[in-house]
């Protein structure tokens, strides 16, 4: 591709000479250790790195143009100064792909909680009647029914279109991150569909407050389609406030809840049979696949998303009950003593709330709960997951998530710190995180229930005393089952 079909949509700081644009660029690269001969490298400043610093390497290994931020001279190759390389990054991946999402039926979803669980749901119901879809999410990335390592919920702008560019799905479901959103992984993408299933306490380390985290995560919004349609659940205050906001834009949006509002409205719930009945004349009833009133609101939020795409709603009904779960959220097994044990995703306090509340409606006799938190993340939601769990668990252990640079020491202080603070007895401290689990289920009799959250499906980034590598593995090793891969 042409230098001048790939810089097009940039807004640059310098001038460059005319002669350049029919430079053939052979590639693109945002680490220069990707960098090919023929590449241009784009050079990011990143939390830990500034790509400024590599252009040198960039250009060694074939660079034959470079785009950045900062002001240089003496560059030996074409340099293409920006304001923002992240966003520069977005517009030139796109460029060089050829804009494949707007071959695709692109559908994003925020929110705090539930983005894969409805991006899986989704997925299930889209080909379940005959629309082959890709999902690009928390887990892993599915693109042509190939499964693909996930490194961020929302991949980074270069991997994002090189992901589109190989899908011959019909659909793309992606979720979508306030990180991702603030950090221009998806500029350029026009969505048809966006969901916003939520926001709580969450992420406030990098936004700040409440506010910004919900103005982050109203960015995908702008970037719906002029036709496009906003699904989103305005039982939750930041959802109203949403709704209200794109309404009042002449925006299509698909409202769902209970409030007299909404579009699909709920009449009422039965959490323990996990149904919902839809204020509308066939007075529907929505079986939820999975139990938790959290996903109930996560069925309606595809089962809307599927009749916007023309799924007749018999058959929405009919698949839902086929959707088999997702991996590491609320999976289910039983130990040979009786009890059952949860392995959970939730690491906030409404997701916590949620898990131990479903367990608790679901009949478990003892519940017994078992997390942790991750070093250098959000110190301020600690406090109301801890009070949380001592209000709805009969006992918890805290114990080492990621510690990332924070020593274990330091985290196993915390703990006690936090567990006298509360002045309760419920509480208890093992760091060995397999150790923990093993305590859990060991204790547990008959009718009992271990919720473990945190990790779900995430392999341990630490060592432990059982040879095991994620809370599967632990919960497996325990039952005497095999081993996963």
């Amino acid at each position: 591709m042409k230098l001048t079909q790939l810089i097009s949509g940039l807004q640059l700081q310098n001038s460059i000479d005319q002669n350049l644009y029919d430079l053939v660029v052979q590639g693109i690269a945002d680490s220069s250790q990707d960098v090919k001969n023929g590449f241009i490298f784009i050079a990011i400043k990143g939390f830990r790195d500034d790509g400024h610093n590599h252009i040198r390497h960039a250009i060694d290994k074939g660079a034959i143009a470079v785009i950045g931020e900062q002001d240089l001279d003496g560059v030996p190759v074409p340099y293409i100064q920006v304001e923002n390389a992240r966003l520069a990054l977005g517009i030139v991946a796109k460029n060089f792909y050829g804009d494949p999402a707007s071959r695709k039926i692109m559908i994003g979803i925020t929110g705090t909680n539930g983005k894969t669980t409805t991006s899986y749901l989704l997925k299930h119901l889209l080909e379940s009647n005959g629309i082959s879809c890709s999902v690009m999410g928390t887990i892993k990335n599915i693109v042509n029914g190939v499964s693909i390592e996930s490194a961020n919920t929302t991949p980074s702008s270069l991997v994002l279109q090189q992901l589109l560019a190989s899908s011959n799905d019909d659909a793309i479901v992606m979720e979508v991150s306030s990180h991702g959103l603030t950090q221009h992984r998806i500029e350029g993408i026009e969505f048809d569909i966006c969901l916003f299933t939520n926001l709580h306490h969450e992420h406030l380390d990098y936004h700040g407050s409440m506010k910004s985290y919900f103005d982050a995560k109203t960015i995908l919004f702008d970037q719906l389609k002029p036709k496009g349609t906003a699904v989103i659940n305005i039982d939750d205050e930041w959802g109203e406030k949403l709704a209200a906001r794109l309404q009042e834009k002449g925006r299509n949006v698909c409202s769902i809840g209970q409030h007299q509002e909404s579009r699909i409205r709920i009449r009422s719930i039965n959490s323990e049979q996990s149904t919902v009945l839809i204020d509308d004349p066939e007075n529907t009833v929505l079986q939820s696949p999975m139990a938790g009133i959290h996903n109930i609101y996560n069925s309606l939020m595809a089962y809307g998303c599927a009749l916007i795409l023309g799924v007749k709603k018999a058959s929405v009904l009919r698949t839902i009950l086929d959707f088999s779960g997702v991996e590491g959220r609320f999976e289910t097994s039983k130990t040979p003593n009786g009890s059952t044990v949860i392995v959970d995703y939730a690491h906030t306090p409404d997701a916590v709330y949620h898990c131990l509340t479903t367990a608790k409606e679901a009949g478990a006799r003892r519940i017994t709960h078992v997390f942790g938190f991750r070093g250098d993340r959000d110190t301020s939601k600690r406090e109301e997951m801890i009070e949380i769990s001592s209000r709805l668990s009969d006992c918890y252990i805290l114990t080492t998530d990621d510690l990332n640079s924070v020593p274990a020491e330091e985290m196993r202080s915390l703990y006690k710190d936090l567990n006298e603070r509360f002045g309760n007895e419920k509480g208890l401290v093992q760091m060995d995180r397999t150790m923990a689990i093993k305590e859990a289920i060991d204790s547990s009799t008959e009718g009992d229930w271990v919720i473990i959250t945190g990790k779900g499906h995430e392999k341990y980034s630490h060592p432990f005393q059982l040879p095991t590598h994620s809370d599967k593995e632990t919960v497996q090793f325990m039952a005497g089952s095999p081993l996963s891969e």
